[in-house]
Parts: C-alpha cells; structure tokens; sequence
C-alpha cells in the first residue's frame, strides 16, 4: 500500500507508447510491459498486488475471481471504446470503477468500416492472393466481378456514434439507402441528419445489400446474426462486422459463405480472438482483418490519452473522464 506521501502504483498490461508511458510515471509509481508479454489471469493477479490502478487495452478480463485477489486495486481504465472484459456488476461490488475511451475513435473507426465494406464488396482481398499467385494471364469481363456499393442499400446493426458515422458516409458519399436497427430508436432530428430509417431487424437483414455490425457486445446480442439471420439475407448480400467477436456465429457464416447463401464477408473482430475459426481460413470470400479498425497512430495515441486522463483523473484528482459505473458505486455506497 502507499503510505500517505508516495505515489499510487498503476500497471500497464501492455506495451503503449512511450510518452503514455511517461505522462503516467510523472503521477504514478508505474509497472510497465514494455517486452508486450500477454499475462494469463493468475500473472495478471501477480502483477496487480499493491495496485490502486490498471491500464487495459479491452482484452483483459476483470471479473469476480480476479478483482477478489487485488484489494487495492480502484480503477480498470480501458483504452477502448468496448468494455465487455469488464464484468461491471462484479467491479461494483469490489468497489472498482471502469472506464472507457468513448469519441476519439468514431471517424477513424467509421473510415475502416467503410474500407472494409468496399474491399469485400469489390473482392480485393480476393484478387490480390489471385494476382500474387501469379495466376493473372489475361483480361476478362466476368473476372472478379463484385457487388454495386454506390445506390444500394445500407443496412447498420448498432446506431451508435460509429454507427451515425457510417451512415453519414453511405447516404452523402455514396447516395446509399440507409436503414438500421437498434435497441432504441434514434430522435427524428438524428435520423435525418444521418439520412437514415428505422427498421426491424429481420425487415434490415432481408432488404439490405450490405449488413454492417457496429453494436457493443453482451450476452444479450451474441450470435446476432447466426443460421437463422443469415438465411434471411439477399444471397448477393455482404456483412461486415467491425464490432466485437461474439455477435456473429463465426462457424454459420464460414457455412453460408461456403455455401454462398450470402455473397461475401468482411471481418475485423471474431469469437475467442486471437483464434480465428478455421472454417473461416478455408472460403475465399471474406475479408480477414486482425482487430485494427482503430488502428491509426493519433487514433491510438488519443485512445491511450483518454486512459490515462482516467487514471489521474480519479487517483488524483478524485473523478473519472469518462466512468462507466460511477453511478452504481455511489448508490452502493450510499446504500
């Protein structure tokens, strides 16, 4: 423990930029990784003995079992937008505060949905391994022959900041027709900014030309779209999932692609990443990205600025930026 006139430890789970590094030492007695190493809960434990504070990056698991073995720990501060490492009901009872990194990484993230939308639409990825193999003799009309992306439409799965984003793109760069599901439906002003329409969710999956997934994950929206979702998709229809691992059943989309029951993939998130099912390795028609939508170095920098802005902000100067259960704690304290 700190006595009254040192310095709060905090650990760094991961290696970061060095001036990340050194904003936090100017505050901090800090426990860097800079060799990168990845800590299996037991180590993770090891490592937080004498913490009052940690910097994740959105993979490591901060549950009941972990957070029972660290009693001085009092702040989890992701560097990512999505938090589902974070079990907040068990933090709240440890007395623990979560954070994340909301808004740095919209347009960035936006930019790489779209990216990643075009490339399977037209088939990049595919030709290029084509034109590598060096199996390109000739011209013809049919080869590689993708899917329309301008004029069509847009169906988005998850309407919240990146989402709105993406909208913005398709409908004023592209002239999409833009339609989404969400938990709650958007106010009618944020609906016409994006140029976009409320639908059902099936209503989405059977009009949409592209599917784009962009909703945080929970146990409530795991395998959002499974066998069942995808049969109901257009067969010349894309999906793209730049959200979490988790929502897409990863081994009914190999199927449908395989099978061709939709015409293409395009996937920068999977079930139980790194790993990557290996149905998925074995159909050409998905784009395979290894978690990097974000991943732009004044994105990332601004990322890990909002993390330590978190960690000094409530170890020192007692309020987070941007908390994500501040308010449960203080009901449970007040309980």
């Amino acid at each position: 423990m700190p006595t009254q006139n040192s310095k709060p430890a905090v650990l760094l789970t991961r290696a970061i930029f060095p001036e990340i590094v050194e904003r936090l030492r100017a505050h901090f007695e800090v426990e860097s990784n800079p060799d990168d190493a990845s800590w299996d809960a037991a180590e993770l434990a090891r490592r937080l003995q004498g913490k009052s504070g940690v910097f994740t990056t959105g993979v490591e698991r901060m549950d009941a079992a972990l957070l029972a073995q660290c009693p001085t720990l009092k702040i989890c501060a992701n560097m990512t937008v999505g938090y589902n490492n974070f079990d907040l009901d068990a933090m709240t009872a440890a007395g623990v505060l979560g954070t994340n990194a909301p808004d740095v990484l919209t347009e960035t993230t936006a930019d790489f949905g779209f990216a990643l939308l075009l490339a399977t639409a037209r088939r990049i990825s595919e030709s290029e391994r084509f034109l590598r193999a060096g199996r390109w003799q000739r011209w013809s009309y049919d080869m590689f022959s993708g899917a329309e992306v301008h004029g069509t439409t847009l169906g988005i799965i998850g309407m919240g900041r990146i989402g709105q984003a993406i909208a913005r793109r398709g409908a004023m760069g592209f002239g999409m027709q833009v339609v989404y599901h969400n938990r709650s439906r958007l106010d009618a002003a944020v609906e016409a900014r994006c140029q976009a329409r409320y639908v059902g969710k099936e209503e989405l999956l059977r009009c949409a030309d592209h599917v784009m997934l962009v909703l945080p994950y929970s146990s409530a929206v795991h395998h959002t779209i499974g066998a069942a979702e995808l049969t109901l998709m257009k067969p010349s229809a894309t999906l793209i999932n730049i959200a979490r691992g988790g929502i897409v059943d990863d081994a009914a989309l190999a199927t449908a692609l395989r099978t061709k029951r939709i015409a293409a993939a395009g996937l920068d998130v999977y079930e139980g990443e790194p790993r990557v099912h290996p149905d998925l390795l074995e159909v050409p028609n998905v784009v395979l990205t290894p978690h990097i939508a974000s991943a732009t170095p004044g994105t990332r920098r601004a990322m890990a600025d909002v993390a330590v802005d978190n960690l000094i902000g409530y170890l020192v100067h007692g309020k987070a930026v941007t908390p994500l259960n501040s308010a449960a704690l203080e009901a449970l304290r007040h309980g």
